[in-house]
């Protein structure tokens, strides 16, 4: 196996699993120890500089950093499940209790470039690609049919898992930047956008057709079934305030949560989520699900919707096959019927929560912008530049629907090619992250952080009391970590962004760094192929998706080899080492935004004025 090469950013990016899995790389063990700092609004602006939305998020966010956290790797012994650090909710923490002064920290618009840049839509994506161009000095227009800006963020998350409040003050801060909002202004034609003179044009509009089910009894029961992500508007701007007694939700995605949810705070009594797949396999977050249930909705999975049943002109229930999940010789999942007789549910209104599509009967298809044979524009993966190169897609108006913080990582990419367009470069060549180690010494054995690893399980959320909570739509559920809380959930974090940096010249091979690591991922074994080498550790390496860091031949020829995977960053080798072979240095990554950073370097360049926080 061939030494690790450290210089390269990405090794040590990779290192730090929850930034790495982040869409948008927010330095999330910089931030936690911020917030355990007590420097709120230090750790709410880093949040905004990466996700954009940090209080939204905060709430809503999917959470893809909690899964790749090595916390829940590594706690194999502490307690029933282990479970990631509270990612997310101390996200929330900086956003409850930042400055309020915070609007003073942001920054300003910069003196009109000449340039105007008009974003359709004012979801995530949009506001991303606003919020990064408007303080460079672009013109940047956002249209929207809505009366507020936010997108799918107002119009579909449920007010009882995310308060208008913080909608409007995360969008406000963006706005207040100098763009230019046109609420109640939908766009109808792209030809027509394109003749008003903008130099780019950034298409954020979202998945905004909800799919349907074409079963028996559908046209005959049309008033007792709703499309989810359109009855969720309903209900967002009041115009849904009841439903009937008995609901079927179907769909296993998080909007088929929010609308089960929902359905139970307007007066259902009887609220049912039926799945055709298995439990596991559903969409939704796994928090959402338990969520649900917490709350005394019943999920059934296996059931396949055959027809609507109507009487007199009434919706009295709905009729499912019951299937099984087997494998074919190809190893293809399939679902099979299971030969017993269909289930038959009772129900007076059914919503119906199966999926998004993209829609865009407003792009004239002789414009030059290209589609896929699944109605998708024909993007570049990498700049989000569509088959008009003036023209750019992101969020879920780009590859079908996400969720909130991949449409702002796309909103980043978008502003860099946007911006590196504008200037004349190839929105192509995307700019090198930025990146450096920094030790953490401070004396012979001590560290600028805090190294101790707490041995506490996850801390729970707090919720609103069950009678209060569901007796109204508007009511938040979750009520956030108090500080003293915050502070010790943000111990459980292992600062994995402080990495183990090895000098191999320093090292004499005394091996007193093997014998004090806790998790066993320090060897000194004889070079191998990777394969072989992975067997041959202390505790051998099985995850296949972490690497090894592995040094040049020692003196010996031997390899000093370690296990990235349950390192607990914890310092003990570079505590111990005699001659300082080993270091703990601080990682600092950052993606290229939009600015003079992203573009080739030339004078023209340097002199554009820059965003900063």
């Amino acid at each position: 196996m061939q030494p690790t090469g450290i210089e390269d950013p990405a090794y040590f990016h990779k290192v730090v699993d929850c930034q790495w899995a982040c869409p948008a790389h927010t330095p999330v063990p910089h931030y936690i120890r911020l917030i355990a700092q007590g420097d709120y609004t230090e750790a709410y602006l880093v949040n905004w500089a990466s996700n954009v939305f940090p209080g939204v998020l905060g709430r809503t966010c999917d959470r893809p950093c909690e899964p790749a956290c090595r916390r829940g790797r590594v706690e194999d012994s502490n307690g029933e499940r282990p479970e990631p650090v509270a990612i997310c909710r101390l996200k929330r923490v900086a956003a409850d209790f930042k400055d309020p002064d915070i609007r003073a920290r942001l920054p300003r618009p910069g003196p009109r470039n000449g340039r105007r840049v008009a974003c359709i839509g004012a979801g995530p994506a949009s506001l991303t690609v606003a919020r990064d161009l408007a303080p460079l000095g672009y013109e940047v227009t956002v249209f929207d049919g809505e009366a507020k800006a936010g997108g799918f963020i107002r119009t579909q998350i449920p007010r009882f898992r995310l308060p208008e409040s913080v909608i409007d003050e995360e969008t406000g801060y963006i706005l207040d930047l100098g763009v230019q909002f046109r609420a109640g202004q939908a766009i109808t034609s792209m030809k027509a956008l394109l003749q008003q003179g903008y130099d780019a044009v950034f298409v954020g509009c979202g998945a905004p057709r909800g799919r349907d089910l074409a079963l028996p009894g559908r046209h005959e029961a049309a008033a007792f079934i709703h499309i989810g992500i359109d009855w969720l508007a309903s209900v967002s701007f009041g115009h849904v305030t009841s439903v009937k007694p008995r609901v079927i939700v179907l769909g296993g995605g998080n909007t088929a949560m929010d609308c089960c949810r929902s359905a139970r705070r307007l007066g259902a009594a009887e609220v049912k989520v039926v799945v055709r797949s298995g439990f596991e396999e559903m969409k939704a977050s796994p928090w959402e699900k338990e969520d649900a249930m917490h709350e005394g909705i019943p999920i059934l999975n296996y059931h396949v919707p055959r027809s609507f049943e109507v009487r007199d002109g009434q919706l009295v229930g709905m009729s499912f096959q019951l299937v099984r999940a087997e494998r074919d010789a190809k190893g293809r999942r399939q679902l099979l019927p299971t030969g017993e007789p269909d289930v038959f549910i009772e129900c007076d209104e059914v919503l119906v929560a199966v999926g998004q599509e993209n829609a865009f009967p407003w792009i004239e298809r002789d414009c030059g912008i290209g589609f896929d044979e699944h109605g998708l524009p024909a993007l570049d993966a990498k700049t989000f530049q569509s088959t008009l190169p003036n023209v750019f897609f992101g969020g879920d108006a780009a590859f079908g629907p996400k969720n909130i913080i991949t449409a702002v990582a796309h909103g980043h990419e978008a502003a860099v090619s946007i911006d590196r367009l504008l200037h004349g470069e190839a929105p192509y060549v995307r700019p090198a992250p930025m990146a450096n180690l920094v030790s953490q010494k401070m004396g012979i054995h001590e560290w600028s952080y805090h190294n101790a690893v707490s041995n506490d399980e996850r801390f729970k959320v707090p919720w609103a009391a069950a009678e209060k909570a569901l007796a109204s739509i508007k009511v938040e559920v979750e009520l956030g970590f108090d500080l003293p809380t915050a502070f010790k959930e943000a111990q459980r974090c292992l600062n994995c962004d402080v990495q183990t940096v090895f000098k191999q010249a320093a090292c004499i091979e005394c091996d007193a760094c093997m014998d004090i690591c806790p998790m066993d991922c320090i060897s000194f074994v004889p070079p191998a192929a990777e394969p072989e080498l992975r067997t041959r550790l202390k505790a051998p390496a099985l995850n296949l998706t972490q690497d090894l860091y592995v040094s040049d031949p020692l003196k010996t020829g031997r390899v000093m080899a370690k296990d990235e995977d349950v390192c607990l960053h914890c310092g003990l080798c570079a505590e111990r080492c005699p001659t300082g072979a080993w270091d703990m240095q601080k990682l600092m990554f950052m993606t290229t935004q939009a600015g003079p950073s992203c573009r080739d370097a030339h004078p023209a360049t340097r002199a554009a004025p820059e965003a900063t926080v």
